[in-house]
């Protein structure tokens, strides 16, 4: 048996090879870890997302259909209640063109809240929630034809429903979050 044969080795060419196949190897890996942790915050960011829009939403939802305001004779029997019989917020029930409110604070019906928009999530009083200065909110109520709820059905024309979008965006959130809600003005 001959030395010469019993040894054998890696040829630099041999070693050369392997050190460029395990270097993409681990680049791959790396590129892969790297995009992983670089979404790792847009559940966090859609979570926190949606429950801002949730809790805009619940906001709207609890307000009065019709602004408690709302007495255009002064008999206590004639309320929004019972005489919105045309569009609530455009037609005069509600607070776009009967009693419209500055300032969110003083928001006492549904339609107060149309148009809202707030750059950072706000509290029901218009203060910064903390952390959450990222996210942009706008509301939109709509009382415009087409809308109809149940049997027998509850329609915007005649005065009886609205529906609320709540979108909320944020720079790393894409597409934005859109909740869609309806109030209903039941006699």
């Amino acid at each position: 048996m001959n030395m010469r044969t019993a040894q054998r080795g890696l040829t630099l060419i041999e070693l050369v090879a392997s050190i460029v196949i395990i270097s993409v190897a681990t680049i791959g890996l790396m590129a892969a870890v790297t995009a992983a942790v670089g979404r790792s915050a847009d559940p966090m960011i859609q979570n926190q997302a949606t429950a801002v829009g949730v809790a805009y939403m619940e906001e709207i939802t609890l307000a009065p259909l019709c602004d408690p305001a709302y007495n255009p004779d002064g008999n206590a029997s004639t309320t929004c209640r019972n005489e919105c019989n045309t569009n609530p917020c455009s037609g005069g029930c509600g607070g776009s063109v009967f009693g419209a409110e500055t300032g969110r604070s003083g928001y006492d019906d549904v339609c107060d809240y149309s148009g809202l928009s707030d750059s950072g999530a706000k509290d029901r009083q218009g203060n910064a929630l903390t952390g959450l200065s990222g996210y942009t909110v706008n509301a939109s109520v709509l009382d415009g034809s087409g809308i109809s709820l149940g049997s027998p059905a509850l329609t915007a024309a005649s005065g009886r429903v609205v529906r609320i979008e709540v979108q909320v965006s944020h720079p790393m959130l894409s597409p934005s979050i859109t909740l869609v809600g309806y109030k209903a003005n039941l006699e």
